[in-house]
């Protein structure tokens, strides 16, 4: 009877189980199956051991079937669901069941500083030729627990990620390979200290340059939360798992623009399920993934050991081939690659003897591929407006440019330095005499170094000293409207009305008595911040997508499009500030809110690698962002890493960055590649986040202050380093290229 019994409670698990997946108990007559096996249930006494034998196993047979057309109809939204169970496994099963032996770090269950995030300093075996062969490694991942609150369903909090970063910097100290397991719907949205958007930016910005291996696997991914510990050189993901840019019934809420408290359709979010591409098989597609683990029927649970021990072998196999492809001798890191795929793929114990410890040349080629893994990610999620003479001509010219630059600064530029640093060395007599061999020489190289493309820079001088703006400066368009507006602040800083003419003219859309800052279009801008005509626009031509094929979307970029005459969010260009030549990156409001996706995410890698061979700063003014377009899935998730990693490299090479922030910065790009530079700034009056108002209130259940994302509040949590008043922003701005940054600018 006790057997009778654990295989009626099996059955009841698994009924339950497929009515969650499919999200009704309806689907193919499941809750007629359910009826007959409670009446079976309820009359366990009353039949024959025999006879409840035999229904129990018509029931196995039936829901056999079941589960296997079910695994065969599996839609997107299925698989969000299944990855949601508390059935699935979590990564106290993994590190139970894949790893040896493992000591969790920080804290321990809900003593730890934040227990959705574990980190665990962990040994794995193989066998190899017959032998056991043990290598440590550092597992950090998201867990999600079983019922467990303190857990807060995975969803991690800034000191959570930073409790990550700390433990993957032990695991570069100590030289052992990263495996971080990725289990979250998505990050905690708070402010507080360290910043949940700007402690991810910090995340990926070192992920960038670990000088270790680093694995990750997807089980849940859900946007910024995973990229936070999801940068690596192999990604894996689960086949029945999901990443995605936003929640399916996030992107439904706003694409159905269902206002607060209403109900989001289910319809809709199973469209947007399908339309965001979410899937291991969509991602393999997309190229955002590298390898599939295939899980068992609907999925893999927390008692599928069969499935552990596969994904031992995956994540061994996967770090081996990270580490073969660093090995300095070509041949025979071909040879052991292709040992390793010849492979008998249901042998779960052959491996190769490979060691994870990586010499100084070794490191180098492993961020060298992991440069080139996330330069090539997504590119193929853009339009390019170009022939292919264009192209061929565009290289060709950035190629004679780079050249000339690395001529220019790698070998004159520092040979007149070099001079210059033996002429203050020497005093006295020696002095005289260097100075009558040296002085003409350095003259000449000065001369040269001056030169930037036959035109030569202007003297810099003081800003009190230089001319302001002049008399045909911009004035918006705003100024036209003869009326008065009113204050947001009148009330407690008893400000006058403001006549609109005056307001957006002299004034600059300031208010002279409380300073608040009323919103100007992106061309006030580029009129009044940069030297006249001195602004050289460039890679106009890379314009947005739509890659996921979403329905509507391409006659919304279209609209975009007309509007602006531009082809994306983001303007690339060269421009002067009081005679200092800077590279720029400029998000605006006009076209789709400022939203980041591959076309934008391209031309600020090309912006910061133009700045990088120019030696010139790199400025990133926001005029506005709405964060990753979630039209483009997860390409547009990626572009965070790819960004950021584009900024490590040039602020690397010697680069100042510098981030001005103005009216509403949120999301995605704040959690990553703005985020993370040394010198970020907001105009007076901007609002800064990861997320709004509503995401909040709707994930933390807490309302929160008007002033929750001010630029004030930001400035006292630490999130950035000063207020510009916009009226000042011109000469700020100079003062900050002049006195911020190395002292290998060029134009130092």
């Amino acid at each position: 009877m006790q057997e009778i019994r654990k295989r009626l409670l099996k059955i009841d698990e698994r009924i339950n189980y497929l009515i969650q997946v499919k999200g009704s108990a309806v689907w193919d007559n499941v809750d007629s199956l359910q009826e007959r096996y409670v009446a079976v249930r309820d009359s366990l006494f009353d039949l024959r051991p025999e006879i409840l034998r035999d229904k129990i196993d018509g029931f196995e047979d039936e829901l056999a079937f079941l589960e296997e057309r079910a695994e065969k109809s599996l839609t997107s939204m299925d698989r969000v669901r299944i990855v949601r169970s508390p059935l699935r496994f979590s990564l106290k099963d993994i590190l139970e069941n894949v790893y040896d032996d493992f000591t969790e770090l920080g804290g321990e269950e809900e003593a730890s500083i934040d227990p959705s995030m574990v980190c665990a300093k962990a040994t794995i075996s193989a066998q190899i030729k017959g032998k056991s062969v043990t290598q440590q490694v550092m597992v950090i991942g998201h867990e999600k627990g079983c019922g467990e609150e303190y857990r807060n369903g995975g969803c991690s909090k800034p000191w959570g990620n930073e409790k990550a970063l700390r433990f993957m910097h032990v695991a570069q100290t100590e030289g052992i390979p990263i495996h971080s397991y990725i289990f979250t719907p998505g990050s905690f949205p708070i402010e507080d200290y360290p910043g949940a958007g700007q402690q991810i930016a910090r995340n990926i910005f070192a992920m960038t340059k670990l000088t270790v291996p680093i694995i990750s696997l997807i089980s849940e991914g859900g946007s910024g939360g995973a990229e936070a510990i999801g940068l690596s050189d192999y990604r894996l993901m689960f086949s029945h798992g999901y990443y995605s840019v936003i929640s399916p019934e996030g992107a439904a809420a706003i694409e159905g623009k269902v206002r607060e408290g209403e109900k989001v359709q289910p319809e809709m979010v199973e469209a947007c399920a399908d339309r965001l591409k979410i899937t291991a098989q969509d991602n393999l597609h997309l190229r955002t993934i590298d390898r599939i683990i295939d899980e068992p029927r609907l999925g893999a649970k927390h008692d599928d050991f069969a499935f552990f021990k596969r994904v031992k072998f995956e994540m061994i196999r996967a770090t081996d081939e990270v580490v073969l492809k660093t090995k300095s001798l070509r041949a025979f890191r071909a040879y052991e690659l292709n040992v390793k795929r010849s492979a008998d793929e249901d042998s779960l114990d052959q491996h190769i003897d490979v060691s994870w410890d990586l010499n100084p040349d070794e490191i180098r080629r492993l961020l060298e591929l992991r440069s080139k893994k996330y330069r090539e990610m997504a590119c193929h999620g853009l339009c390019k407006k170009q022939s292919l003479l264009g192209t061929l001509a565009r290289r060709m010219r950035w190629k004679t440019n780079q050249y000339l630059y690395n001529f220019r600064y790698d070998l004159v530029h520092s040979h007149s330095k070099q001079v210059k640093q033996v002429m203050r060395d020497v005093s006295g007599e020696s002095t005289a005499v260097i100075k009558q061999v040296a002085g003409p020489l350095a003259g000449v190289l000065g001369l040269f170094s001056r030169k930037t493309g036959g035109k030569e820079l202007k003297a810099l001088v003081p800003p009190a000293e230089r001319e302001e703006l002049d008399d045909d400066t911009y004035t918006s368009p705003l100024a036209n409207e003869d009326r008065t507006v009113t204050c947001p602040n009148s009330e407690r800083s008893g400000c006058k009305d403001l006549w609109v003419p005056d307001l957006y003219g002299q004034f600059g859309g300031v208010c002279e008595t409380c300073g608040h800052h009323f919103p100007l279009e992106y061309q006030w801008y580029l009129k009044n911040l940069f030297d006249r005509d001195s602004i050289r626009e460039f890679n106009e031509d890379i314009a947005a997508g739509n890659p996921l094929g979403s329905p509507g979307f391409e006659k919304r970029l279209q609209d975009a499009i007309k509007k602006t005459g531009r082809r994306s969010s983001m303007i690339t260009f060269e421009a002067r500030v009081m005679g200092v030549e800077v590279v720029v990156a400029m998000l605006y409001s006009n076209f789709r809110n400022g939203t980041v996706g591959s076309a934008e995410g391209e031309k600020f890698v090309q912006a910061a690698e133009r700045a990088r061979m120019m030696r010139r700063p790199l400025l990133s003014y926001v005029h506005t962002t709405g964060g990753i377009r979630i039209q483009e899935g997860t390409l547009g998730v990626t572009q965070m890493p790819k960004c950021t990693m584009a900024v490590r490299e040039y602020v690397d090479a010697g680069g100042l960055y510098i981030v001005v922030y103005d009216n509403n910065s949120y999301a995605g790009p704040v959690a990553s590649f703005l985020g993370c530079s040394h010198y970020q700034f907001a105009i007076r009056s901007s609002r800064i986040g990861f997320a709004g108002p509503r995401v909040i209130r709707d994930t933390t259940g807490e309302e929160i202050p008007p002033d929750y994302h001010s630029a004030r509040n930001a400035l006292k949590r630490g999130h950035i380093h000063g207020i510009w008043d916009r009226r000042e922003f011109r000469n700020n701005l100079y003062k900050s290229l002049m006195t911020m940054g190395g002292k290998s600018l060029y134009y130092r």
